[in-house]
């Protein structure tokens, strides 16, 4: 059985490996560096968390909160892990520590291209919302690593 866990710095070389490799992931230089990473925990200690099987990292989920809403990013599983639950568990795991943190809804973003992500998000209630239009701006270029 998979044990979930809060995410530490020391987990990034494997999280980073799974992301990686996993189809769908939009990932960019900075943000998502070693440091990028650290900075994010630093702030977000209690919602980020992994699934580690016999010591390994199987699968791993980044969130946080602005005081108001959780948001959800860069969550992956090992393709051979999927289907037993892992990002349903992962998911319940970022709910909860949000809900302890007192907020109330969380959203995330996902790629139209990544169909397997979209369809485990609805699979675990989160609803696409067709009234918004999601805008994003750099306030320096990124190189962006897709994957």
């Amino acid at each position: 059985m998979e044990k979930i866990r809060t995410m530490v710095i020391e987990d990034y070389e494997n999280v980073h490996n799974l992301w990686i490799h996993t189809p769908g992931m939009g990932l960019n230089t900075v943000d998502d560096s070693r440091e990028g990473i650290e900075r994010y925990l630093r702030r977000n200690p209690s919602t980020c968390f992994v699934a580690e099987e016999d010591g390994e990292i199987v699968g791993a989920i980044l969130a946080g909160h602005d005081g108001r809403r959780g948001y959800i990013y860069h969550t992956a599983v090992l393709p051979g892990f999927r289907k037993r639950g892992i990002g349903k568990r992962l998911a319940e795991a970022v709910m909860e520590s949000l809900d302890q943190e007192g907020i109330q809804k969380a959203a995330l973003v996902a790629f139209v291209r990544n169909k397997g992500g979209n369809a485990f998000w609805e699979a675990v209630g989160f609803s696409e919302r067709g009234d918004l239009i999601y805008r994003n701006k750099n306030i320096h270029d990124l190189e962006r690593i897709d994957t």
